[in-house]
């Protein structure tokens, strides 16, 4: 059964006439008579009553009507999708994110993203870089917008925004009441920090750093999440260094402070699976980007 041999049968049951269907069909009456005569064999079923006078249907030409119209309008809007998910207006998007682009412009991506482009549904998850990679090389993810790391061929990376670390300390220490803070004021304070297996790049670039400061920083917590690291320093439990977005989360039993020595970098990356990527995602893309674009200027 093929939609071409559907669309003449639905002309003539709703003209009931040959020629008339013919005609809306623009093709000749006698191909349409042989072709709706081969669908009839090839069904084993009389569609329509003719006598020389009136075309009628019977009754399994009433029951194929019904399910004709309805399988031409799926293959109609299966056409459509298919056009628009090529176009980047519709299909799946599935994009991973660490916790920070929650103040990197993602939420406001996200929302103008879904105003603009109804037929598409996002899928936001929560994961490290390394976890990031995984699902790309699986195929579970289309974005990811990850921390800096040594990524394999198959993965593409593209830099998208940096900034500097500052200092975030609980509102209280006297390192507060600095307007800037030097590293190696910080050799004798409890640090918290990412797990090696979470973050190794930044895990690694802040020791490296204190220790070109003069001291082996002294991890007293270890947390997997900004948030979390953040609440552990209102607690009062350590001090931490941060990307400077973070100033965003406003909270009076914090302070940040930029660092007066410490060229240290937080970078954000976009990463793809190597090739040509859907339109749906390079939209998106493009997108979050402006959304970076008007991030509001912070302090220090």
């Amino acid at each position: 059964m093929e939609l071409k041999q559907l669309r003449y049968f639905v002309a003539v049951a709703e003209e009931l006439h040959f020629g008339r269907a013919a005609k809306r069909l623009f093709i000749s009456q006698p191909a349409l008579s042989f072709d709706i005569r081969k669908f009839e064999d090839a069904l084993g079923v009389q569609l329509f009553a003719r006598t020389s006078k009136s075309v009628a249907l019977t009754n399994a030409g009433e029951v194929l009507l019904g399910e004709a119209r309805r399988l031409l309008l799926q293959a109609a809007e299966a056409e459509r999708l298919t056009v628009r998910s090529a176009s980047g207006y519709a299909g799946r998007l599935r994009v991973g994110f660490v916790h920070s682009m929650l103040y990197r412009g993602l939420p406001d991506a996200v929302r103008r993203f879904e105003a603009d482009h109804p037929g598409v549904e996002i899928v936001l998850s929560e994961m490290n870089t390394q976890a990031q990679v995984q699902a790309i090389q699986r195929g579970q993810i289309d974005l990811g917008y990850a921390h800096w790391g040594h990524f394999p061929p198959e993965v593409d990376s593209t830099p998208i925004y940096a900034e500097p670390f500052v200092c975030c300390l609980p509102a209280g220490h006297p390192l507060a009441r600095r307007r800037q803070v030097a590293l190696a004021a910080l050799a004798d304070e409890p640090f918290i920090l990412f797990p090696r297996d979470a973050a190794p790049h930044y895990h690694d670039l802040i020791i490296a750093q204190c220790v070109n400061a003069g001291f082996s920083p002294l991890i007293r917590h270890e947390a997997r999440l900004w948030q979390t690291i953040l609440s552990m320093i209102e607690f009062g439990m350590g001090v931490a260094l941060v990307p400077r977005v973070l100033q965003q989360v406003k909270s009076d039993r914090l302070a940040f402070r930029p660092l007066k020595d410490a060229p240290l970098e937080s970078r954000t990356l976009e990463l793809k699976r190597g090739g040509s990527a859907e339109p749906v995602a390079l939209r998106f893309a493009d997108y979050l980007r402006a959304s970076i674009d008007a991030l509001p200027a912070l302090a220090g």
